[in-house]
């Protein structure tokens, strides 16, 4: 079973950055689409990024384009999001998730989801 363990979290002023990390358990980590989600209070979880297993191909939501980037270190079975420019926006509590092993934006195409980390970005 694929555990997430998700890191990095924390509180910045808008214009700063963040580094999130997510570490895997299981071996399978590298055959898996993985991704951040958000879900700030009051709002529903919404798709961030996603990152693909075999080259590494990327897709940002629209709102994250240009200041976020993830990757990812199949060696280490760990998933990053490197967050830059930040806004009040971006606060919300961050999940890393692993796909059953398509190519989604879709929450439902995720079976394994992190405990979530706490960003707090203040004005």
């Amino acid at each position: 079973q694929v555990q997430l363990v998700e890191s990095g979290g924390g509180l910045v002023q808008a214009g700063g950055s963040l580094r999130l990390s997510c570490a895997a358990s299981e071996r399978t980590f590298s055959r898996r689409t993985m991704a951040w989600f958000r879900q700030a209070p009051g709002k529903e979880r919404e798709f961030v990024a996603r990152i693909s297993w075999s080259i590494g191909s990327t897709d940002y939501a629209d709102s994250v384009k240009g200041r976020f980037a993830i990757s990812r270190d199949n060696a280490k079975n760990t998933l990053y999001l490197q967050m830059n420019k930040m806004k009040v926006e971006d606060t919300a509590v961050y999940y890393c998730a692993a796909d059953r092993g398509g190519w989604s934006r879709s929450l439902a195409a995720y079976d394994y989801w992190g405990q979530g980390t706490q960003v707090t970005v203040s004005s």
